[in-house]
């Protein structure tokens, strides 16, 4: 991956607010050719910076859906457990996001619900039975400040 520089950021700061601008866009806004543009963005993505581009996608039924953030501990921390919980973990449609994590819980999940009753049905038909549980601590959103797609990219220092 080669260092990015100031035009370098503000490509990407300006892909990040509307992935689908167009390159003689994207030229303009940087002040760049369209042609020097459109080889900063092409070392950008085979340099593995941009990985890719994708729709953000948000239905009605999530605009009025519950974000519920679960941590969870498993009985052992062995590949058995682990492989058995991450297959498990897999198959849970509600599941949008699952981490593996280091400290005091071993997965951090977000789990999209209809409302707080919808969970209780995840909770116990789902997230109870998944392998090798021990503990499942649950936490519920009251509002989301950064969304997906919404983070800054970082200015180079000095």
């Amino acid at each position: 991956m080669h260092a990015l520089d100031a035009l370098d950021h503000k490509i990407l700061r300006l892909l990040r607010k509307d992935g689908r601008m167009s390159n003689a866009k994207l030229a303009a806004e940087v002040g760049l050719s369209p042609s020097a543009c459109l080889r900063r963005l092409h070392m950008l993505e085979h340099s593995g910076v941009i990985r890719g581009y994708t729709a953000i996608i948000e239905t009605a039924d999530e605009e009025r859906s519950v974000t519920v953030i679960v941590q969870i501990t498993l009985e052992r921390q062995t590949d058995e457990y682990l492989r058995r919980f991450d297959a498990a973990v897999r198959r849970c449609p509600e599941v949008r996001e699952c981490y593996l994590l280091s400290g005091s819980s071993d997965y951090l999940l977000r789990v999209v619900a209809q409302d707080p009753a919808d969970y209780d049905r995840i909770y116990k038909d789902s997230l109870s039975r998944l392998p090798g549980v021990q503990r499942i601590q649950s936490s519920f959103a009251i509002r989301s400040v950064v969304r997906p797609g919404s983070l800054p990219v970082e200015e180079p220092a000095g």
